[in-house]
């Protein structure tokens, strides 16, 4: 049998439910996978919700990477696992699944010194952040980076990449809880989000390389006027528009629509500032690509992920409300008992 979420449509979070099948035969180009944890992501709110610009039609299940161990091997499938080895893997949607049948593509060696906890923690969070700093950020040494939401799963290894890559990575959190919490993980250089953030950026009085902003609004504004010359915005998400606890309020998600953030080309030129933004889910359609990030990725040698918060897999409901709510430090993960 396989357990898995599942949602009739996108919607309301309170539509997804936890269902049982049959295993179905195992196709000869997959690989199955005992899943022992699931990774959360804001993009698993997002789609719930509808608001996701990759939502599947019809019913699905959420989820976008998974750690466990191959149970079993398709007869025609080309790799080098075998039966038994501890995996970490990306899936286009699918995750919160006990079982996952998938091509080992999308399949990652899990470290022996790392718990399943870890794995689910790493792969969409770090790739999410290597992919805005150095494909599309071009990041260099010494330059100054500002990455908001700093204490999150994509923050935290943002900050971590910047700093293993010789630049100068300065967060933004929206607590002091959470700048105490960066500066026990050895970052120093935390701005506490307070009031109007334009003001403080004035009063911190530094221009940034780079920006990585996943909040949009106000704030989004305020780190672009602050770029430097030939500095860039890279955008890979807008919490502003993070739904209730059920579903979108869509009278004050159109009220953001209309003031988010606009960009007019000319001024741009005459400064040297750039705007990028990506949805990362793309990645998964050019496994080429996805393969060779995910190699430079893990050149890098950075502190394993930190993962804040974890849930039984039978309270998915209830993780989702966690990292919804903003205050996870870390990664949010589902844990599976079978």
């Amino acid at each position: 049998m396989i357990r898995f979420w599942q949602t009739p449509k996108a919607g309301a979070i309170s539509d997804l439910r936890l269902q049982q099948a049959s295993l179905p035969a195992l196709a000869a180009e997959k690989i199955r996978i005992d899943v022992k944890a699931v990774g959360l992501n804001f993009a698993d709110i997002f789609a719930l919700t509808g608001l996701y610009s990759a939502t599947p039609k019809g019913a699905f299940t959420p989820g976008l990477e998974f750690s466990g161990v191959i149970s079993a091997l398709g007869k025609g499938h080309n790799s080098p696992f075998k039966l038994g080895d501890r995996i970490m893997g990306v899936t286009r949607f699918g995750g919160y699944c006990d079982t996952i049948d998938i091509e080992p593509d999308y399949l990652v060696p899990l470290a022996d010194n790392w718990s399943h906890e870890q794995g689910a923690a790493y792969l969409v969070q770090t790739l999410t952040a290597w992919y805005g700093l150095t494909e599309l950020g071009n990041l260099k040494p010494d330059q100054t980076i500002l990455i908001h939401s700093a204490a999150g799963g994509v923050g935290l290894q943002a900050m971590k990449l910047v700093k293993a890559l010789g630049g100068n990575p300065v967060g933004t959190v929206s607590s002091p809880d959470k700048q105490a919490f960066l500066n026990s993980q050895g970052f120093d250089d935390v701005i506490v989000r307070q009031g109007s953030f334009s003001k403080q950026l004035k009063q911190v009085g530094r221009r940034y390389d780079l920006v990585l902003d996943a909040i949009g609004g106000e704030v989004q504004t305020a780190s672009f006027d602050h770029l430097s010359p030939m500095g860039r915005l890279v955008v890979f998400g807008a919490a502003e528009f993070t739904p209730g606890k059920n579903r979108p309020n869509y009278l004050k998600a159109a009220w953001r629509y209309l003031k988010r953030p606009k960009y007019d080309i000319m001024p741009m030129i005459s400064d040297n500032k750039s705007v990028m933004a990506f949805n990362l889910i793309w990645l998964w359609e050019q496994t080429a690509l996805l393969k060779e990030q995910l190699a430079a990725m893990q050149q890098v040698n950075i502190a394993p992920p930190h993962v804040g918060h974890t849930f039984e897999f039978e309270n998915a409901l209830d993780a989702i409300e966690y990292l919804r709510s903003g205050r996870n430090l870390g990664k949010v993960v589902l844990t599976v008992n079978k």
